[in-house]
């Protein structure tokens, strides 16, 4: 099993109307999805993303998206599988520990989330029908 490909990149900010002004505004992007928490672009085939802080809090947790040191940002990347479930599975069998396991969204997608050893996190994912 490999993974295929990173699909999105999730940037948690502080300021979520600020920045999204900032990418809309200044570096030119076009907005393809937006609520109070977040807001998503498109950059080429994948979706970059803007999440306040306190919505990766709920997603994630607390301890997870605690910066490491004074000045660390942490990057959140998404890879589409056909199965998440089966992949979690894969996964835990050859040890890796996963913070969250598979859980179906309310943004229409099951997801389970693990760091890789320096603290990078990664979800997986499948679109749910009528996600």
């Amino acid at each position: 099993m490999t993974l295929p490909n990173i699909n999105a990149a999730v940037l948690f900010v502080k300021d979520v109307d600020t920045c999204v002004a900032f990418y809309r505004d200044v570096v030119g992007l076009e907005p393809t999805f937006s609520d109070d928490v977040s807001s998503a672009f498109r950059l080429g085939s994948q979706d970059f993303v803007v999440l306040a802080l306190p919505a990766a809090v709920k997603m994630l947790t607390e301890v997870t998206i605690a910066p490491q040191s004074e000045g660390v940002r942490r990057t959140l990347l998404c890879v589409g599988v056909e199965d998440v479930d089966a992949t979690y599975k894969e996964l835990t069998a050859k040890g890796l520990t996963f913070i969250k396991p598979p859980v179906s969204q309310v943004w229409g997608r099951r997801t389970a989330y693990f760091a890789d050893p320096e603290g990078n996190l990664w979800e997986l994912y499948h679109m749910l029908p009528n996600g």
